[in-house]
């Protein structure tokens, strides 16, 4: 065999190696890319499970203890995909979180009462309403007690969510009653008719429409509006009447929507006594026979606090538009929802 013939032999062997191995390399490569991609994937969807997730990670102490819930701000739903709303260690109402975390207290055999601190001026009827069944579903099942302390604030479904209290203590500067139902809806035909802008609607019924903001309210709408609020406003009379002993009657003549301080409050049995947190503490201790060092344990889940914290402090620093704040105005006043709530 010629020379030539033995170095086109050799040349055509090297090339066919290094096809073979340029191809295994490949299929390496990609193999482990594959797999980082998955493994990316995998912890991206964990990320979202996490986040979408309804149920919070809640951890309980294993000692004598006292949970306690800060009914902070407005009282509304809670969704734990707006970590904004629901960051667990920002003291605001989280109303998914104490639902969840009554639920882990009636199976503690470690806890001892409820202590509800209240900052706030109310909320929604409904998750108002909830809570404070749930309160009185814990005292039936666990036969244990609720205590309330009003600080700043105890307004409208605040005071309702307390009615669930054994014992009130307000701070001598508090404001609180506020009892009564609001709906409040806002109304912009004047503006559309300036704009030229028309609202049409297509329903099903004359009233499907009824609290648009383009439309004006008809007199008989207005009277579908008022009966909600006055059957709301009886149950809310209601809850107050059995939970401070007050016959109906007399919550009736107290309960126009006006705002009461402590003082006031407590001469209409509203509240129990005028005094300090440190003071209801004792108070606690005492008639749970409790150590002067027992745990106070807050509301918490452990879940992502710290990207909650860290996304919610980021949205408190943006600024705000003008119209983001015309929205904010339309949206929290005038969204036609049923209210415990004081302006």
């Amino acid at each position: 065999m010629k020379k030539k013939q033995w170095i086109g032999i050799v040349v055509a062997g090297v090339v066919f190696i290094a096809v073979c191995a340029t191809g295994i390399f490949s299929n390496v490569v990609q193999s482990k890319l594959t797999e980082k991609t998955k493994t990316t994937e995998s912890k991206t969807d964990m990320l979202k499970n996490i986040w979408s997730s309804s149920e919070e990670d809640i951890t309980l102490p294993t000692e004598e203890f006292v949970g306690v819930l800060n009914i902070v701000g407005t009282i509304q739903a809670s969704s734990s995909d707006n970590i904004s709303l629901t960051g667990s260690d920002d003291g605001q109402y989280n109303h998914n979180l104490y639902m969840q975390y009554i639920d882990e207290l009636e199976k503690s055999k470690d806890n001892k009462a409820i202590l509800l601190y209240v900052n706030s001026p109310g909320g929604t009827v409904y998750e108002s309403d909830e809570l404070y069944l749930k309160l009185m579903e814990y005292k039936k099942k666990t036969k244990r007690p609720v205590y309330a302390y009003f600080a700043s604030q105890a307004c409208s479904g605040a005071y309702y969510i307390s009615m669930a209290a054994d014992k009130i203590y307000a701070n001598r500067n508090t404001w609180t009653g506020s009892i009564g139902v609001i709906v409040s809806l806002t109304n912009y035909k004047k503006l559309y008719d300036k704009l030229g802008i028309k609202e049409i609607d297509i329903t099903s019924g004359k009233n499907k429409s009824m609290g648009s903001g383009g439309l004006d309210l008809t007199d008989e709408q207005y009277d579908i509006l008022q009966s909600l609020v006055d059957e709301a406003y009886d149950q809310f009379s209601g809850i107050v009447s059995e939970g401070r002993g007050i016959d109906i009657a007399t919550v009736k003549k107290i309960a126009d929507g006006r705002i009461y301080s402590a003082k006031q409050a407590k001469q209409k049995k509203l509240v129990d006594e005028i005094g300090t947190e440190d003071e209801l503490k004792t108070l606690i201790e005492t008639e749970n026979k409790l150590s002067k060092d027992v745990v106070y344990d807050t509301a918490k889940s452990s879940k992502l606090d710290f990207f909650s914290g860290l996304m919610g402090s980021v949205q408190k620093i943006m600024p705000k538009s003008d119209s983001e704040l015309a929205v904010d105005i339309v949206e929290n006043k005038g969204k036609g929802v049923l209210m415990y709530y004081a302006d």
